[in-house]
């Protein structure tokens, strides 16, 4: 009987061990069903909800959408920077520096140490690209200004990608923005009013002159940042305008008469770059430009009636410098496009050699002579291609290569060009005096007194470096 009824009960057990197993085996299957069930009622109700809203849930839903890619397209950057183009580059500002040395470093007095060892040929040599030709031909000191010019319009492609604000901004027709035109603008007024305030330093009193580096550059910046909208075909056309325009302005302004004294006008007749003929035109302190400061300039207040400038300079010179910075436009669009290194070289070197070429070749047949001073068409050319050959060395150098702890000291200079512009203008006279007061009238003699005036300037250029570097250190930059 006992035994019986252990059997009856071990086989309840394995009834119910079994049924068990079975109910483990479904509550998983069960439990997802019923989980499907509740996700298909919850979207059931919801849809019977959103069935009422219909079109506008689809209409809200598109217009947000709509927003959305329009934000995209104002502001490309913000979404995706990878996609824009670099706002900086670094041959710019090498190259930048390299012209600011050559200008701060006037202070070594190369003439004065040539003067001093006669019958050597290197020092000679320095001094002849450490001055400015008379009037026709160049010499390396004669490419400071046109590169300085150059890169203002190299630069201004990756300033405008820089600049670009990520909300809406009011435009112009031409589709210019207003906020940057007006910041444009306001950087044109300080460089021209910097320029005549660096030119006044040493008058009486404010001398109102327009022919030097920073206010030529400030008088044609607000149409190259205008023409900076324009595509490229309308750039080249500007400037193909400009450059025949002002040609042939002075082409058909009349020859002075045979009874014109030149030395009223501070050129000794027997001046060996007076010239006869068509090249007349471009004579110095007889030309259309000049004519036009003999107004423009006696309209402001001087010290004395104003009759011609000494080295030829003009205010009209505004115009081909802008020229300048056109072609520095196109070789800075030119390093934004998705070229490959080698392909943006070989652009930079061949519009060298064309600008090189077509400005000799006007300058010997005498269509235009090749001047400086009067920033004439050619001449806008031919420095043009010393530009562009210059530019595209340093950024093969620099940006292809990779070359740049060698040009640290350029560096440091051309990202605070502005500075050491002033600094050049002014403070060389005083750390000269200061050197020679603290150190003892004679330090300079270490070498001999040949090289008195290279000690010097050497010490006073060390000097300017470390002000620019200490404000490179703490990242203070002199921006206009």
């Amino acid at each position: 009987m006992f035994l019986r009824k252990f059997g009856a009960g071990f086989e309840v057990y394995e009834q119910i061990s079994d049924a068990c197993v079975v109910i483990r085996r479904q509550v998983p299957k069960l439990v997802t069903e019923a989980e499907r069930l509740v996700v298909q009622d919850a979207v059931a109700n919801r849809s019977s909800r959103s069935a009422a809203r219909g079109n506008n849930f689809l209409v809200e839903g598109t217009t947000h959408f709509e927003e959305k890619r329009k934000r995209r397209r104002e502001n490309p950057r913000k979404n995706n920077p990878s996609s824009m183009p670099p706002t900086r580059l670094l041959a710019a500002d090498v190259y930048r520096g390299f012209i600011m040395f050559l200008m701060m470093a006037e202070v070594l007095r190369l003439c004065t140490v040539a003067e001093a060892i006669p019958g050597s040929g290197f020092w000679p040599f320095l001094c002849d690209h450490q001055s400015h030709v008379e009037w026709r031909g160049c010499a390396l000191h004669d490419l400071i200004q046109p590169s300085f010019t150059f890169l203002v319009g190299v630069v201004l492609p990756f300033s405008m990608v820089a600049r670009r604000g990520t909300a809406t901004v009011p435009r112009l027709r031409t589709g210019v923005e207003w906020p940057l035109f007006r910041r444009a603008l306001r950087r044109s007024l300080v460089l021209i009013l910097l320029g005549i305030f660096l030119r006044s330093l040493h008058s009486e009193q404010t001398n109102f002159t327009f022919e030097d580096t920073l206010t030529q550059i400030g008088l044609g910046y607000p149409f190259l940042f205008l023409l900076g909208y324009a595509p490229p075909k309308g750039q080249w056309a500007a400037l193909a305008v400009i450059l025949v325009g002002y040609w042939l302005a002075f082409a058909l302004y009349p020859l002075p008469g045979t009874n014109f004294n030149y030395a009223v006008v501070g050129v000794p007749p027997d001046w060996v770059h007076y010239t006869t003929g068509f090249a007349a035109h471009w004579n110095k302190n007889s030309n259309l430009a000049w004519a036009f400061d003999i107004w423009f300039l006696n309209l402001f207040p001087r010290e004395n009636l104003f009759l011609f400038n000494g080295g030829g300079y003009a205010t009209l010179s505004f115009i081909p410098t802008l020229g300048t910075m056109l072609l520095g436009l196109q070789a800075g669009n030119l390093l934004q496009k998705s070229l490959t290194n080698r392909q943006k070289l070989r652009w930079l070197v061949g519009l060298g050699l064309a600008g090189l070429a077509l400005g000799l070749l006007l300058d010997v047949t005498g269509i235009c002579p090749n001047v400086k001073r009067i920033w004439t068409p050619s001449w806008v050319l031919f420095s043009g291609g010393w530009c562009f050959l210059l530019l595209g060395l340093f950024y093969a150098l620099t940006d292809v290569w990779k070359v740049q702890k060698p040009f640290f000291v350029l560096k440091i200079i051309g990202m605070n060009s502005i500075l050491a512009y002033v600094l050049a203008e002014t403070l060389p006279g005083f750390w000269s005096r200061a050197l020679h007061t603290h150190l003892g009238q004679g330090y300079d003699q270490l070498f001999g007194a040949a090289y008195a005036p290279l000690v010097n300037g050497l010490l006073v250029l060390t000097i300017e470096w470390l002000i620019l570097w200490w404000m490179y250190r703490r990242k203070l930059f002199l921006r206009v």
